[in-house]
């Protein structure tokens, strides 16, 4: 049904207000009316599924409490707008008690009211509509294998993991160096899980000042410490029903590492400075870049907290271990580059698919964007070439150290980086170098002779 058509269900036993209601809520062509003058008729319809009905208190067979549990019973989450002959406002505020969306007494402005909380309920209902579809789409977004790209051994390994975190609330610990997609694991495991409409809730706990940390988690009411100039509802409070991601979890201060655990044990919180508990029903992910049993070691990280956490593990491998893993990623970011930007389709050539193979990549996937998305920009002919792949001299470095090689080898690297980057002036190389322009001539002799 689209947004903006309502099936009413209207329960009015007084034959002359009937008709004028009826015409009331007809007025708008997408408004389809149905009239009941006893609750037993309108109750046995209910399996019509209207979206919104109105109920006149006084009725001859039933009384108007006794329709609205009913229809509430039935259909909780149908908004009931009850109509009365008497202002009573002990009535109206026992009904919304019961869960009644408006009480409108029969008085002159009574079209005027009406159209208004059924145009409110429309409104409502459009957002509501917009939520589910952008949550459907996210979950399809993060579906495993539209997610996570990559098919090699170490992620093989990844993905049996992953599909074991399905239809249960196990706590999950990521692991992996920085840059590897450590949010993009949790928000897979969350949308492909059964609180995959309830929120998903990131927290990075290295980016949160200590002093302020337990007030972020927990929240905190007014007046509670200095600043608390109004009440905060906390992540853990935010996450309910749903998830809540705790990233670099190895960086919590250990004298807060306590009153998680007892959030996590409990399954309750309680705001700083309040003494209402707040029951809990959230799975809990966490990542890290650290080794935490070193953390325990040195006494930085709890131990009871830590087998609290570590639930299922999965560990991410970083990306100079997935093998050809890293021409599909690049190919995957590449696409979803151009596409954002509508920019023609790009391909890479040999070489170009070479020199990102041989790369270390010490800043993983997050790494591999970056440079993919420059020589998006920087090519020609929408075809990314081997001299468009362009990493930074710290990039060089520890990609040229992490590599088991000879002096003589890694002299030959040097320079072939610096005849790369200079354009083969060999008087600029020697210069940079502080080598004689012989030995480069005699270097890249041996090269050719090598290759």
């Amino acid at each position: 049904m689209n947004p903006s058509e309502l099936k009413i269900f209207a329960l009015e036993d007084n034959a002359v207000f009937s008709k004028m209601l009826h015409y009331i809520l007809s007025m708008d062509d997408e408004h389809e009316v149905k009239m009941f003058v006893n609750g037993r008729d309108l109750l046995y319809a209910l399996d019509e599924n209207p979206s919104v009905i109105t109920v006149d208190y006084s009725l001859p067979d039933m009384t108007g409490e006794e329709v609205i549990l009913k229809i509430k019973a039935k259909l909780p989450q149908v908004p009931i707008i009850v109509i009365s002959g008497q202002n009573d406002i002990q009535t109206a505020v026992s009904l919304f008690k019961l869960g009644v969306y408006d009480y409108i007494t029969k008085e002159e402005d009574i079209r005027e009211r009406l159209l208004n909380a059924l145009n409110k309920i429309k409104t409502k209902q459009s957002l509501e509509e917009e939520v589910q579809t952008l949550r459907q789409e996210l979950s399809n977004k993060y579906e495993f294998d539209k997610s996570i790209i990559g098919n090699s051994t170490p992620m093989k390994k990844v993905f049996q993991m992953l599909h074991k975190t399905k239809n249960n609330n196990i706590t999950v610990s990521i692991t992996g160096e920085t840059g590897t997609g450590k949010e993009v694991i949790a928000k897979a495991i969350h949308y492909n899980s059964n609180r995959k409409n309830k929120p998903f809730v990131a927290v990075n706990i290295a980016a949160i000042p200590t002093s302020l940390l337990e007030s972020e988690l927990f929240g905190h009411e007014k007046g509670s410490f200095t600043g608390a100039i109004a009440k905060r509802v906390g992540k853990f409070e935010e996450a309910n029903g749903g998830t809540i991601f705790l990233d670099e979890i190895g960086e919590m201060d250990i004298n807060l590492q306590a009153k998680l655990l007892r959030v996590i044990q409990e399954r309750e919180v309680v705001r700083i400075g309040g003494n209402k508990i707040q029951k809990l029903d959230v799975r809990i992910i966490t990542a890290t870049h650290r080794d935490l049993s070193l953390r325990m070691n040195e006494k930085l990280f709890r131990e009871d907290l830590y087998y609290r956490l570590l639930g299922l593990p999965i560990h991410l491998p970083p990306l100079r271990e997935r093998e050809n893993d890293v021409i599909l990623i690049a190919k995957f970011l590449a696409d979803q580059f151009t596409t954002t930007n509508g920019m023609k389709k790009l391909t890479f050539t040999k070489e170009a698919k070479e020199k990102l193979l041989n790369y270390h990549f010490p800043g993983n996937i997050r790494e591999l964007k970056a440079i993919v998305e420059l020589s998006a920009v920087m090519c020609d002919n929408d075809i990314i070439s081997d001299t468009d792949i362009q990493f930074s001299s710290s990039q060089n470095v520890n990609s040229l150290l992490n590599k088991d090689l000879t002096l003589k080898e890694y002299t030959f690297e040097i320079i072939r980086s610096f005849m790369d980057r200079y354009h083969d002036n060999v008087a600029t190389v020697a210069k940079k170098l502080d080598i004689g322009k012989v030995t480069i001539y005699r270097y890249l002799k041996e090269m050719d002779t090598n290759s």
